[in-house]
């Protein structure tokens, strides 16, 4: 794939989620488990909050009522907080951090003398996430404007790495784990949600920058997330399908079969020690 087609991919996907950032919210539709950020809803969608998908996907009322008003926009594909097993002066770091939801939960889970690092491409999600975390005075957590292929994070930062259903968005998964690598300290490691393939997607779908967008084009396999783990480094590497995702899949494009192709799954993997 070209640098050029590259650049397309981050800009359909820029547009889409600072388009959604403008609007106060996600685009969820009752059952889904990620976002198709073409259907955006300033909130609702189909009758559905935020925080309905929230709680759809493994959030609790407690995990929803902890974040500043605003924080979650109803995006997701799961709760990597439930596999990140986050302790108390912990540094964390989110890929695609978003309206700063998982950030904020994990704040409350690392404590004052924890750290946490919100890294997101699209200015308008950064600028509401740090409003947020002004107007709530959390003052462990910082959000940085960046893309996750090139983090602006100095080299062994985290102890943990999350990410919440983006790094299917990115055109270059390569350098994503490459950089995640980098900046997690020695022994640190990954908890993520995320969309993958499970089979091969149909040309026209990966021709399709909406569905990029909408976290469909962009799902590698499984088997290529291994590899490219592996090869990056990690070790102790797990991809967990969840195939209860499926259903929700189903409605997000009636009639596709995307459910043939994706899910929603977890992946954890560790720095060596």
């Amino acid at each position: 794939m070209s640098k050029q087609t590259h650049d397309d991919i981050r800009q359909a996907v820029r547009k889409a989620y600072g388009d959604i950032a403008k609007s106060g919210g996600g685009c969820c539709g009752p059952e889904q488990s990620c976002c198709d950020p073409s259907q955006s809803c300033g909130g609702e969608v189909s009758g559905r909050r935020p925080a309905d998908a929230a709680a759809a996907i493994g959030y609790s009322e407690d995990d929803l009522s902890a974040v500043p008003e605003g924080a979650n926009m109803g995006l997701g594909c799961g709760n990597p907080q439930a596999i990140a097993s986050l302790r108390p002066g912990e540094t964390v770091l989110d890929l695609g951090s978003g309206g700063g939801f998982d950030c904020f939960l994990a704040a409350e889970a690392v404590g004052e003398s924890g750290h946490v690092i919100g890294v997101d491409m699209t200015a308008e999600m950064v600028t509401r996430s740090r409003e947020a975390a002004t107007k709530a005075g959390v003052d462990n957590v910082e959000f940085r404007l960046g893309e996750i292929e090139h983090l602006p994070v100095a080299d062994e930062t985290a102890d943990v790495i999350i990410s919440n259903c983006v790094i299917n968005l990115s055109p270059d998964k390569v350098s994503t784990y490459r950089d995640a690598y980098r900046v997690l300290k020695r022994g640190g490691r990954l908890a993520i949600s995320d969309v993958v393939a499970t089979a091969e997607l149909p040309e026209e779908i990966k021709a399709d920058l909406a569905l990029h967008a909408g976290c469909i084009a962009g799902a590698a396999t499984v088997e290529t997330l291994e590899r490219l783990l592996a090869e990056v480094g990690f070790e102790n590497i797990r991809i967990d399908i969840k195939e209860e995702s499926r259903e929700a899949i189903r409605q997000w494009l009636p009639g596709r079969g995307l459910e043939d192709y994706i899910a929603s799954a977890t992946i954890q993997a560790e720095k060596p020690a």
